[in-house]
């Protein structure tokens, strides 16, 4: 049984988090990536929305790789619905953990905004 946003409100959540949460979470089924540094994703709800990845890409943080396009363009979805990066992308990241950089659906979801004109 779903809980309502009252609930995760009690939790700690922020509105946005208990909202998102009373309203089910949702799966990212596909991405792509864009010229000016934001992901278009998919979700398993049907809707497709804008995430603006030009904040994340800062020097000194595990994004910092992929201010470089080539590597941006790298990303794709994982086994969890997770927006993802290979930091070597010669290195296997499902056996070689510390090599992924990941976003969760979760904060994708709350954090994009939703393409017009869908």
């Amino acid at each position: 049984m779903p809980k309502s946003v009252e609930y995760y409100l009690s939790k700690g959540f922020d509105s946005k988090m208990a909202e998102y949460f009373a309203s089910g979470r949702k799966k990212i089924l596909s991405v792509q990536p864009k010229h000016d540094f934001s992901l278009l994703l998919s979700f398993d709800n049907g809707e497709k929305r804008i995430f603006d990845m030009k904040p994340f890409l800062k020097k000194d943080t595990v994004f910092e790789q992929f201010s470089n396009f080539d590597d941006f363009k790298r990303v794709y979805i994982d086994s969890d619905h997770c927006v993802c990066w290979d930091k070597n992308p010669q290195i296997d990241s499902e056996t070689n953990w510390n090599n992924k950089v990941d976003l969760s659906p979760d904060v994708c979801y709350v954090e994009s905004l939703p393409v017009t004109g869908q």
